[in-house]
């Protein structure tokens, strides 16, 4: 992981998380229930209820989200994964932060089952992927990335409602559950009709993450959903995410390569640089005390941080 940098004392963090709630018009803080990270922020802020409030989610066993155990992934000439062995914390966003080319989305596709390792193994909520049939994994697991991938010729509604339709879900729960989603990603039921050249760019990206959502999964995989957004939607945006992983915590895995973002959003952040890990840890710790200069360079992207 490259040499280890001095122990320094932790840095003033740039608290962006309670900006994004201030900015979304929160107000004084309360004293509730300990609650890991962004969501703790979120809810000291007033925005969201307390933990006892949400239901847990109780059908992962416990352990970690994903594991990755000696995994090696090349594709071509290119080696995209080298011997990653790592494990990420169940019910937390894990922020997965680095350049492009870095294995960022390929550890992401490892999680899935889109692709297979050329050695080593992958295990996800709990159990090894069954390559050979990964359906009933994927189903617990909520995908969205940077294009959205709405079908075009399909409503806001019918695009939202796919999972449930193709799961044969109850069609009077799916219902209610998408006025639930709704709700949650401040997303105003006239956009239903509509289709998806008919949305700006923030509210296709909540359309797909109510998609993504459909279904309660158990993990939500996002592969950089937010970059191609401009800076105020992102913003707006970045508050309703951690509503709804308030409202609803789960396993979350964040694709960035914005250290900023990642601060924001994320419990843990995992840094990688050529297939290889080089921190992970809970985001303040990685930020206080990288553990080499690539670390330590991403960290001094973020206002206040200095080296």
């Amino acid at each position: 992981m490259g040499g280890q940098a001095s122990r320094r004392p932790p840095a003033q963090l740039p608290r962006v998380r309670r900006d994004l709630l201030s900015f979304r018009g929160a107000s004084e803080a309360k004293t509730l229930p300990k609650l890991p990270g962004a969501r703790k922020c979120l809810v000291n802020a007033g925005v969201a209820g307390t933990e006892s409030q949400v239901s847990m989610d109780d059908r992962t066993p416990p352990g970690y989200a994903a594991e990755f155990d000696g995994v090696w992934l090349t594709r071509g000439e290119v080696v995209a994964l080298n011997d990653l062995t790592l494990s990420l914390p169940l019910r937390q966003t894990t922020a997965v932060l680095g350049a492009s080319g870095s294995g960022k989305s390929t550890l992401v596709q490892l999680i899935i089952g889109l692709l297979r390792p050329d050695a080593g193994s992958v295990r996800t909520l709990g159990a090894p992927i069954d390559y050979d049939d990964p359906g009933p994994m994927r189903k617990r697991i909520g995908y969205a990335i940077q294009d959205v991938a709405l079908f075009p010729h399909l409503s806001i509604r019918d695009n939202i409602l796919l999972p449930a339709r193709l799961d044969d879900r109850d069609p009077a729960a799916s219902r209610a559950r998408l006025e639930e989603l709704l709700a949650l990603m401040h997303l105003p039921a006239d956009v239903l009709a509509r289709y998806p050249h008919e949305l700006s760019g923030g509210q296709q990206q909540r359309a797909g993450l109510c998609r993504a959502m459909m279904l309660r999964p158990e993990m939500l995989l996002l592969d950089e959903p937010f970059s191609g957004l401009d800076t105020m939607t992102r913003r707006s945006i970045h508050g309703q995410f951690l509503e709804l992983q308030a409202a609803e915590p789960i396993s979350t895995v964040l694709v960035t390569h914005d250290p900023q973002e990642a601060v924001n959003l994320a419990d843990y952040m995992v840094v990688m640089k050529s297939g290889r890990v080089q921190q992970h840890g809970e985001v303040d710790e990685v930020v206080a005390n990288p553990v080499n200069e690539y670390v330590a360079h991403l960290c001094t992207a973020l206002p206040g941080i200095e080296r």
